[in-house]
């Protein structure tokens, strides 16, 4: 019932604001009277020039997420389920974990005093490599993206290997001792036992995260955003604050958010009918 509560009030009864999408939203007048303009709003959004770069940059950060931050936990869980040492191992767990609780201001914060130009790197760089001149790991744009893959993996790695140890906990272990008796070694193990015993977990929330493809991460791309990068680091979620939000354009910001929602709702039911093309069990 609380999960239940929860997104009654959090997910369902807020979508009566995509009403503002269809109108010339003003906080005075509120919603009964401010005018409806149809679709106008989606028309303006379609019609902005920078439509078509903030569209590329979201994508191409949310694909790169995927592919390198997506495996990133599955690969953790597969390690630690080899180890033997039960001590060692929930250690290793606790402390993966454990970044997972900080906000994004202090990941943000690590990264920036690492390196900055005096930073932690630079300076190992200049001591063992000889490096004259600092790297411009903030100031170059190349680095954006891999510099958000990279937070993301550090911050997120240790708490998605959950639910991927608990599938890895439920598979049957007379698989592995008849492995063992056909002389499978821990390489086959695993791709023959462990990788199926979870890939029904594995696809669907690969399916899940595909329905928030086009959400990038507010709050880290906004810190991590600057006059360098600006080009790059200017995606949906950002590009909603600075059009919407800080210019008060709440009806240009509901229809960001509409677009958005139909979006990551047609690539869950593709993924999903893909899924289930193929056997798998999908969402539903």
């Amino acid at each position: 019932m609380p999960g239940i509560l929860y997104f009654v009030i959090y997910k369902y009864l807020p979508m009566a604001g995509i009403a503002i999408a269809f109108q010339e939203y003003s906080p005075f007048l509120g919603f009964m009277k401010s005018p409806w303009v149809g679709f106008d709003q989606f028309r303006a959004l379609f019609a902005e020039s920078e439509l078509s770069r903030v569209m590329w940059n979201t994508l191409v950060l949310s694909f790169m997420q995927i592919a390198f931050a997506f495996p990133a936990p599955i690969l953790l869980a597969l390690m630690l389920n080899e180890l033997r040492n039960e001590l060692f191992k929930r250690f290793v767990q606790t402390v993966v974990y454990l970044p997972h609780f900080l906000s994004w201001v202090f990941v943000v914060g690590i990264f920036i005093i690492f390196l900055r130009g005096e930073g932690l790197i630079n300076n190992f760089l200049e001591v063992y490599f000889h490096q004259t001149e600092p790297v411009g790991f903030l100031s170059n744009p190349h680095f954006f993206r891999p510099l958000i893959v990279l937070q993301v993996i550090w911050k997120e790695v240790g708490w998605g290997t959950i639910l991927f140890l608990a599938a890895l906990a439920g598979i049957n272990p007379d698989l592995y001792e008849a492995s063992t008796m056909d002389g499978a070694n821990r390489w086959r193990k695993i791709w023959h036992v462990t990788l199926p015993g979870i890939r029904s977990t594995i696809i669907i929330l690969l399916i899940i995260r595909l329905g928030h493809v086009m959400d990038s991460g507010f709050e880290q791309l906004f810190l991590m955003r600057s006059a360098y990068n600006k080009e790059i680091a200017e995606v949906l979620d950002t590009y909603v604050y600075y059009k919407g939000i800080d210019q008060s354009n709440y009806s240009f910001a509901t229809v960001v958010g509409v677009f958005k929602g139909v979006i990551g709702c047609i690539l869950v039911l593709g993924a999903n009918r893909i899924a289930k093309k193929y056997g798998e069990q999908g969402i539903y």
